[in-house]
């Protein structure tokens, strides 16, 4: 029989981490990786499946902030290190693991990143946002004009004393977009440690600090060299454009690589436009809403007649039933339902990356109104995270 606990001490959390790796088909950590891993485990939030004294599954989360339409921060857990053990899938373990982690959570929403896209709907996660790999020609690569503001580079113990502070200022201002905890810091810290192409710059604006990059440099083939820009995050436009203009004038780059929002104006940057080719458009944010009610009603809405939705959650069941949505909100409701639709697909359409025609066409959801449910979930920017996890 599958029992779930939650984990507290070093010795359980390396073997948490050791199942985690295994289910990825990498090795136990070493000593050394350890090192590097143990500050990402804390209290209250490891969970483990056991069966007797056999740990076969691991899940995790992190307390995090999440940005939604219309600007307000809301609670946030970031879910990572899901995995069952190879001799114990498809036994029912990832269930109960996902049962426990989302009824006891205390943030009305989580995200994750997913290894397999078929896995996590069953358990009400959304794909719910979406990023674009593009690649730049450095070299054909001309962005008129000159900087507004200031760009200066910073060494490894300045960055790590001012990026985490400067994020917290600056980085949670798009839909989609979720505060980094301590760990998540370190983690970072210690990839930049251990490149030593990478590099942090900071850009300043008439206000002060309000954007920064962090990218590595390495050599493709023949003195030919890719910028892979790891990090970057700005306040405005004026310090995104400089920051553009900094890695497309650097000396000894030949191409940039970087994921971006889908929506992000990026090529009309450039006079050409063809320097900026998209590679891939691949999922980022899968989203649940552990606390419907409160989520519906975190969020803003467009301006079209209320539409009545039914929400059905085989997971958590209090999530369960109508609400009617309109411009001034959401709330339960016993009206009849325009349409009905199951949790994981409202997380796809929170954001407002798809739309409930989109969903209806494919016919994974049934109902009328949805012109105007289009409408009242309609962004006007596409979300991004830009925080892996």
């Amino acid at each position: 029989m599958t029992e779930i606990r939650v984990l507290s001490d070093e010795a359980q959390f390396r073997a948490h981490a050791t199942v985690f790796r295994r289910a990825m088909h990498w090795g136990p950590p070493t000593d050394e990786q350890w090192d590097v891993i143990r500050p990402s485990y804390g209290p209250d939030r490891v969970l483990a499946a056991f069966d007797g004294d056999e740990m076969i599954g691991t899940t995790q989360s992190y307390a995090s902030s999440l940005v939604v339409p219309g600007g307000a921060v809301v609670p946030h857990a970031a879910i990572s290190r899901v995995g069952v053990r190879a001799d114990r899938t498809r036994r029912g373990v990832l269930t109960a693991l996902m049962r426990e982690q989302l009824s006891t959570l205390p943030d009305p929403v989580a995200s994750l990143r997913a290894s397999e896209g078929r896995i996590y709907g069953r358990f009400g996660y959304g794909l719910a946002g979406r990023w674009r790999s593009v690649e730049i020609d450095a070299e054909r690569a001309v962005i008129p004009g000159g900087m507004t503001g200031r760009v200066r580079m910073i060494d490894a113990e300045a960055a790590d004393k001012l990026l985490p502070e400067l994020h917290e200022t600056i980085g949670l201002r798009r839909p989609g977009q979720i505060g980094r905890w301590p760990g998540w810091w370190t983690r970072a810290r210690d990839r930049r440690g251990g490149a030593d192409s990478s590099a942090t710059v900071v850009h300043s604006g008439p206000d002060g600090d309000d954007g920064f990059l962090t990218y590595k440099v390495s050599e493709v083939k023949d003195n030919r060299y890719r910028m892979s820009i790891q990090d970057f995050v700005w306040a405005g436009e004026d310090a995104w454009r400089d920051l553009w203009i900094y890695a497309s004038r650097l000396d000894l780059v030949h191409t940039i690589e970087h994921d971006v929002a889908l929506d992000d104006p990026l090529t009309w940057l450039f006079e050409d436009p063809r320097v900026v080719r998209t590679k891939d458009v691949f999922d980022e944010i899968w989203l649940r809403l552990a606390d419907v009610p409160r989520m519906l009603s975190a969020r803003t809405y467009g301006t079209a007649e209320p539409v009545v939705i039914e929400v059905r959650d085989r997971l958590l069941p209090a999530n369960d039933g109508r609400y009617r949505v309109s411009p001034d909100g959401a709330e339960r409701v016993e009206a009849p339902a325009d349409l009905v639709i199951p949790v994981d697909l409202l997380g796809a359409v929170y954001f407002g990356d798809t739309t409930f025609s989109q969903l209806a066409a494919a016919k994974r959801i049934e109902g009328t109104r949805l012109a105007d449910a289009d409408a009242l979930f309609a962004v006007d920017r596409k979300p991004y995270c830009g925080t892996f996890f």
